[in-house]
């Protein structure tokens, strides 16, 4: 059992938010600017942070957790909350509550018509997660995975947010910079673009480029996605954290003086370094210049009463929370009084496992819907746009989660106007192993009519003899 003492926990968690306060009021001033900068210090009044949703969103996720406990948040939560609490339509934010709102539910909110999906608005808000999973990587970046989908699908934006959760969840425990990138590495696609910049940043640095060039090299790699995208910006983050050779201030500035997201990069860059040195070792005169504040801009405060209002007050409710979450995975990492002991976390234990890497490779935007006894996974196969006339395919994956095999029996009360040219009214799941969840797949094809709605909803009926639990899985398609 890997032990943290509460003190210095505490430390390193109040240094987390402490830290993206920090990074994000010295960005926020240059947001958007695409030229190269010449940032020194603050250009905000001193005394207060300036907000920042890249630590409001967080906020929202710590009230999830706590309303609905660790093993009850999921990526279709994560969704209902933000229609309720974040007001802001930005690009992906405003995108993923539309589609959800359509009646898509996630990853499929973020996947569909959704030109944002490679954006920074994920990997920003990630700390939550490392910090009530610290030195539990692969914790941290499920969650990350049940928020980046919501509205980033399975685009760049997603792969960003595994990564800085992989990151910043080692760092409690791992203090080696080199370490702890490769284990970011490990929990993202080896052939994403995040991955990609990041590889050009420590090439970069390995041949003894100065940063402005390596910034040059990621900036042409990227010119194909924009500005304001994740692959770029994460690498900025990368570039201020080598380049910045284990200082605080040149290593944030630098990060900064890449420009594009600033308030992001600085945030998160902060987020990491305040982990990994504590509040304590921070600069006194930069922690001064924020305060403790909470400053919001992007959450519905009339909603919630209970939002922390500083960032001592975060730290409190998050060691309230990581225990739970700690127990809720069986996690031998504990919260004590007793002298700090990492050893039981030492050498590969970060770096994502063989079964991670091949949920990774599985990433999909299937929708998942859970029924207790079952898990029932559509993937729109022919997607969910369909014309009047065409045949729409749609693909199901039924797993039984039960020790004991049982018969259903499907009714399909398809859309106005659609018809069903092939599907199962019949299926027997086998046992649960104990190990492995017994799996049948299935095809559905229907055919539209003539004439189709803007928007077609139909459900399938799945119903087990002798269990009362209906599984009824939405089905949607908008006409084309």
């Amino acid at each position: 059992m890997a032990v943290f003492n509460r003190a210095e926990f505490f430390d390193k968690v109040y240094g987390c938010w402490v830290g993206k306060n920090i990074g994000g009021t010295l960005g926020t001033p240059f947001e958007g600017r695409r030229e190269l900068l010449d940032v020194r210090d603050f250009h905000s009044p001193s005394g207060k942070p300036l907000p920042n949703d890249d630590l409001d969103l967080q906020l929202i996720w710590l009230k999830a957790l706590e309303d609905r406990g660790p093993l009850g948040v999921n990526e279709q939560l994560l969704g209902e909350y933000w229609i309720n609490y974040i007001p802001p339509h930005w690009n992906e934010y405003g995108l993923g509550k539309g589609n959800m709102r359509a009646g898509l539910p996630p990853p499929l909110s973020g996947q569909y018509a959704n030109p944002w999906k490679h954006s920074n608005g994920a990997w920003i808000r990630s700390e939550i997660w490392a910090c009530c999973a610290p030195g539990c990587p692969e914790i941290a970046t499920r969650y990350a995975w049940f928020d980046a989908c919501v509205d980033h699908g399975t685009g760049e934006g997603t792969y960003a947010e595994l990564f800085t959760a992989a990151v910043e969840s080692a760092a409690f425990v791992e203090s080696d910079r080199d370490r702890l990138i490769q284990v970011g590495l490990s929990y993202i696609q080896p052939d994403c673009r995040v991955a990609r910049s990041i590889g050009i940043v420590l090439e970069s640095y390995a041949r003894g480029l100065d940063w402005k060039e390596a910034r040059r090299l990621v900036l042409e790699d990227s010119a194909d996605l924009g500005w304001f995208q994740a692959p770029a910006n994460v690498a900025y983050v990368l570039i201020g954290w080598l380049y910045g050779e284990g200082d605080f201030k040149q290593s944030l500035l630098t990060a900064i003086n890449c420009g594009d997201d600033t308030d992001c990069t600085g945030a998160t860059l902060g987020s990491i370094l305040g982990i990994l040195s504590g509040a304590r070792a921070l600069p006194e005169d930069w922690k001064q210049h924020v305060g403790d504040d909470i400053v919001t801009v992007a959450i519905d405060r009339g909603s919630w009463y209970r939002i922390p209002p500083t960032c001592s007050a975060l730290t409190e409710r998050v060691l309230h929370m990581t225990p739970q979450v700690l127990a809720a995975f069986r996690m031998p990492v504990a919260l004590g009084d007793a002298a700090t002991d990492l050893s039981d976390l030492a050498g590969d234990r970060l770096m994502a496992s063989p079964e991670v890497r091949q949920r990774l490779a599985a990433m999909s935007s299937s929708l998942v819907f859970d029924f207790i006894h079952m898990q029932v996974e559509i993937d729109y196969v022919s997607g969910v746009e369909v014309r009047a006339g065409e045949l729409a395919a749609v693909r199901l994956l039924l797993r039984n989660r039960m020790p004991e095999p049982r018969h259903l029996a499907i009714t399909y009360h398809l859309p106005d106007g659609f018809t069903l040219v092939e599907g199962r009214r019949h299926i027997y799941l086998q046992h649960h192993t104990g190990i492995t969840a017994h799996e049948v797949p299935f095809d559905l094809v229907l055919q539209a009519g003539p004439s189709i709605q803007a928007v077609n909803r139909g459900v399938i009926q799945m119903v087990a003899e002798g269990r009362p639990t209906v599984a009824l899985v939405p089905l949607l398609f908008f006409g084309g």
